[in-house]
């Protein structure tokens, strides 16, 4: 059976095809955005708390014990 002999349109079954083409779905940006502001935020948090923090001060219990 050649083209000529259908009796189906052609323009309607490529729209019935491009219908039942499910759509794209885009990902969204913005949870992967977030995530990694909020890596970054707490990142310079942490150094800026290290850098400001006072040093540590040991004392050691043998230079101070009586002999």
């Amino acid at each position: 059976m050649s083209v000529v002999d259908s009796s189906l349109d052609l323009s309607e079954i490529a729209r019935c095809r491009a219908l039942l083409t499910p759509p794209t779905r885009r990902e969204p940006v913005w949870p992967a955005l977030a995530a990694a502001t909020a890596l970054a935020l707490s990142s310079l948090m942490f150094a800026t708390i290290m850098v400001l923090a006072p040093p540590v001060q040991t004392e050691h219990v043998a230079i101070g014990a009586p002999e």
